[in-house]
Parts: C-alpha cells; sequence; structure tokens
C-alpha cells in the first residue's frame, strides 16, 4: 500500500505557508506536487498520537482521504472516478521544524512527514453516503473544542480525479493505496494533552489524543 499526500491543493494554506500562490486551471494545479509516507505512518483510529522526541513542531493538517479501489497506470481523467468509491478522513501530522530545516538545505522532506504515526486516518465511508460528489465535501478539525480548520473539496486546485490521472502516468496506482488530497489552511502546532477531532460532511469520523 503506498500513501500519496498532494501538496498546496488549497491557495489559502500555499500563502499561510509563503509559498507561491496558483490559480486553479493553471499549469501547476493540473500537474500537482506530491511526496510519499510509508505504510508505517498510518495511524488508525483510536490510536493515540505520541508526540516524536525528535520533533519540537509537529504540526495538524487535516485532509480528504481517497482510497483507490482496482489497480490503474496512465488513467484518463475521465475515467478517474471509477477508481474509487469510497473517503475518509486525515491529518497530515508534520514537523515542522525538520521540514524548514530540510527545505533551507535543499533536503527531501521524508523525515519531516513520514515518521511512524504521522498519518492519522479515520475508517472510510461509501461517497453515496455523502453525496456522491466527491469535490462538494465539507471537513473541519477541532483542537480541544475549538475549530481551527475548515475545508471544502470544491475549493482544491487540483481536482481528485486530475490528481489520479496525473500521479497515474508516473506510478502505478494499486488497489488498496490512498491519496491525501490536501490541506485547507489553518495549519498549527499540537502538544501532548491534546485533543483532536474531524469531521466530515458534519460526520465527527477522527479522534486523536496526543500523549508523549
Amino acid at each position: 500500500m503506498k500513501i500519496i499526500c498532494i501538496a498546496r491543493n488549497y491557495s489559502d494554506h500555499a500563502t499561510e505557508m509563503g509559498a507561491p500562490r496558483f490559480e486553479r486551471g493553471s499549469q501547476e494545479a493540473l500537474s500537482p506536487a506530491f511526496f510519499l509516507k510509508p505504510d508505517s505512518a498510518i495511524l488508525l483510529k483510536h490510536q493515540p498520537f505520541i508526540y516524536p522526541n525528535f520533533s519540537h513542531q509537529v504540526e495538524h493538517e487535516v485532509e480528504v482521504v481517497v482510497r483507490i479501489d482496482k489497480d490503474g497506470k496512465n488513467i484518463d481523467e475521465r475515467l478517474a472516478h471509477e477508481y474509487y468509491s469510497s473517503v475518509a478522513l486525515g491529518i497530515d501530522f508534520t514537523a515542522r521544524d525538520m521540514q524548514r530545516e530540510a527545505k533551507a538545505k535543499g533536503l527531501p522532506w521524508t523525515l519531516s512527514k513520514g515518521f511512524d504515526g504521522s498519518a492519522a486516518l479515520s475508517d472510510f465511508i461509501p461517497l453515496a453516503e455523502l453525496g456522491d460528489d466527491i469535490q462538494n465535501l465539507s471537513f473541519s478539525l477541532s483542537r480541544n473544542g475549538t475549530v481551527l480548520q475548515r475545508g471544502n473539496t470544491s475549493d482544491m486546485l487540483c481536482s481528485v480525479d486530475r490528481m489520479i490521472s496525473y500521479i497515474s502516468d508516473f506510478i502505478s496506482l494499486r488497489s488498496g493505496d490512498i491519496i491525501y488530497t490536501g490541506t485547507p489552511s489553518g495549519v498549527g502546532p499540537v502538544a501532548v494533552g491534546d485533543t483532536l477531532e474531524g469531521t466530515l460532511q458534519d460526520r465527527n469520523i477522527l479522534g486523536v489524543t496526543v500523549h508523549d
């Protein structure tokens, strides 16, 4: 199983991170940057997130997650909807201090993004139960009862079908692979003792506590 993560897919998040801002339909949006996490990064529902001892600034990034249903290569964007039928909610935990250091040195982000437990994941829900339109899903993340991130997949710069098509031109997709589709603005630090709760279409489906 591969964990594929789309970067900078919401313009407001790109702005808050000081990254270049681009528009839907641009070449940058149609050719999204993405990175991988190892399968050991998965943190299943109700498992605690253990704050890593190698970072002093871990941040939350809530994302809608798509699961691939069948193998595919060079998938036509018009047929990409045939390759998924359910979605989940996830948190891309990021060791931001390590990411900044890696960027400054021109190094990959792997250590800051791929450590154990860095990919929290809820149960998957059939898309048919959520209204069938993957590009019209509302989601949010709260920390200790305060909503910090709120988004809708309609605001994606790169649609789910386009990202599936684009990724499959370079990397074959396999049944069971999952795609973290990007985070909206409002990312921020977590601390030991925090409780994070995520909603998808007003369903509370993800809960993570932070432990030391």
